[in-house]
This record gives C-alpha cells, structure tokens and sequence, in this order.
C-alpha cells in the first residue's frame, strides 16, 4: 500500500509531464481552428471537474446512477488526475504555440521557468495550495487560450486585443469560482497572473500571437519562378554536413543582401510586417540602419512570404528583426558580414 500511495503522489506531475511531451511531438508550426476548438473542449472539461469537486457533497458519496455503476473503481483522487492531464495537455499545447511563435529566448525562458514551477508545486504544495494552483492554471490557461482565439476570429494582431482577451480569461477563472459552491483555494493569483502577462507583453516578451515564423533567412540573389523563390545562399564550409547554408557572408563590394521571412497566419488576417535591420556597434550597441515594411496576408500554411533587401553592408555584425507595425517581434535572425575580393561558394534553394 506504501508503495501504491507514492505513486498516487506523482501521478498528477506524471499526467503533465506526458500531456507536455505530447504535444511537443505533435504540435505543427501554425495555429488551425481545429486546434482551438480542441483547446477549447479541454478548458470546458476543467472547469465542469472543478465545479464538481468544490461540490457540497463529495463526487465520491454520490448517489448518481453513473457513479454507482463505477463505484467499485472509483477514487477520489481521480478526479484531480483528470484534471492534471487536461491541464498539461492545455497548458503545454498552448506554451508549445508560444515557443513556435518566437525565438525569444526571453519568452521561451520565461514559459519554461512557470512550466518548471508547476510541476515543482505538485511535489510540494499541501492539497489546498494545489487546488489554489488548480485555479491559477485554469485562468493562465483561459487567457492563453483567449490570446490565441481573438486575434484568429477577428483577424487582427492589434495589441489591443490582446489585453482584452487578457481580461476575458481572468474573468471566466473568477466567473468559475464564484459558481463554485465550496471555494476551495484561492483565485487571488489569477489577478497577479494576468497583470504579470500584460506586462510581459508590454515589454515585448511575448510574441504577436498567433502568428508564428516559419522560415528566415538570408541571400545574395532572389528570383520568383512560377510562385516559389530562388534564393542563392551562402554554403556552409565543408565540415559543417548538418546543414547546407551559412548564417556568416563573405561578400564582394556592392553587393546586395536579402532578408526572406515566411511568417504563418490564419486566414482573414491582414496585418503589416516590418523587417528592422540592425548593425553592432561596439560602443553604441545595436543601431538600427532602416526599417521597411510590406503587407501580410494570412491563409497560407507554409507562410505567407516576404522580403526587404540592402545594398553595401558594413563588415561585422548585422540582425534582422521582423516585427509588427506596433514594434512587436516575431523573430530575430542573425548573421554576420565579411568583405572578400572573389564571390564565395553559393547554393541555391527553393522557398
């Protein structure tokens, strides 16, 4: 029984580390209206196990026909595994998307730390901190949720919806609660959570959901051939087999470089994207040489595809930032610039 009883005790971190592993298998590189609406069954299967275990009258002294039947079977503790396995399935699929959407390392570490957290807490927290952490987790959730859907349906990325939807998810969290009949825990956190949110999104360490980068790279040369592009890359050295192309340039003088991005977005959404070239200066830090923008249609799954290029780039560092109209990053690429006298070794791909 001893034994039994711990495994009991790490089935519920077992459920979110599974529903997290998951998707980060599964998961593709866009958002679909499928996936929301899947993401959107498992919330609503949360918050009717929620409510039913604030119930009055346990689960478990029932005299529902349905828990009879399963009576022999049934524990306590299975409502709380079901509802750890719908929120790691929520909750990593929704932070996987984040992860996807941008190479933040701000963001993506930000997400992981609070994912590190919550499993932690399941080792640690007595049974009403953990329903206190039940009720955090189902709001993070309702506004990720929420932050994904919004900007889908309406087919805009202003920042403006994003705050509201924000608020939307901390509203059901609290709507939820205070149809509870036993508040069990606390909801106080869901407020600090979403403050916390807005901030970070404030500070450009979210990224504009759900948008999501698909490719970004750079090139000497790019030609539209019967809607695909040819861009003519730098090949990598010889002991580098991993990969074809290079991120370091060796360029003769005059000589043109691009920047090709393809960004996903759902269909209807219109938006416009900026390519912000940047140059490291040693004393002044990055500064920033031009920033040009070109319009973006959603709709396409490979990404909808589009470039900026400059002409006699300074030797050193250089990185591209494709951003939003209201200066929200989506990407970073970086690449560095070496002058040479003989045009270096080049590949061509198909985009």
């Amino acid at each position: 029984m001893r034994h039994v009883r711990k495994v009991a005790d790490i089935m519920p971190a077992v459920f979110f580390v599974a529903g997290f592993v998951w998707d980060a298998l599964t998961i593709g590189r866009n958002v679909a209206a499928l996936d929301l609406w899947i993401f959107a069954g498992y919330l609503f299967c949360a918050a009717v196990i929620l409510y039913l275990i604030g119930r009055p009258i346990p689960l478990e002294n029932s005299e529902s026909k349905l828990v009879s039947l399963f009576k022999k079977h049934y524990s306590p503790r299975v409502p709380y595994f079901l509802l750890q396995f719908l929120f790691g399935s929520l909750f990593s699929a929704l932070f996987i998307l984040y992860f996807k959407s941008s190479s933040h390392w701000l963001a993506w570490l930000m997400s992981l730390a609070l994912a590190v957290l919550l499993v932690a807490n399941e080792f640690l927290e007595s049974e009403y901190k953990r329903f206190t952490l039940s009720w955090s987790m189902f709001g993070l959730c309702a506004m990720l949720l929420f932050n994904f859907a919004l900007p889908f349906i309406l087919g805009s990325i202003h920042a403006i919806w994003f705050y509201l939807s924000t608020l939307l998810g901390a509203s059901l969290a609290f709507w939820l609660y205070k149809k509870t009949p036993n508040h069990l825990g606390s909801i106080k956190p869901v407020a600090a959570i979403a403050a916390l949110l807005m901030l970070a999104y404030a500070a450009d360490m979210i990224p504009p959901v759900p948008l999501v980068k698909r490719d970004v790279v750079v090139a000497f040369e790019l030609e539209k051939t019967n809607g695909q592009y040819r861009l003519s890359q730098q090949a990598s050295p010889w002991w580098v087999f991993w990969r074809k192309t290079s991120n370091d340039l060796e360029m003769v003088g005059g000589q043109r470089v691009y920047c090709f991005s393809s960004i996903f977005a759902p269909p209807g959404l219109q938006a416009k994207l900026y390519h912000r070239w940047q140059h490291y200066d040693k004393k002044l830090g990055w500064v920033t040489q031009s920033r040009i923008g070109f319009d973006l249609s959603g709709g396409r799954y490979q990404g909808f595809r589009g470039y900026t290029y400059k002409s006699n780039l300074a030797p050193g560092e250089w990185r591209v930032s494709v951003e939003t109209e209201n200066e929200k990053t989506i990407t970073v690429h970086k690449f560095s610039v070496q002058q040479v006298e003989t045009a270096p070794q080049r590949v061509v791909l198909l985009y």
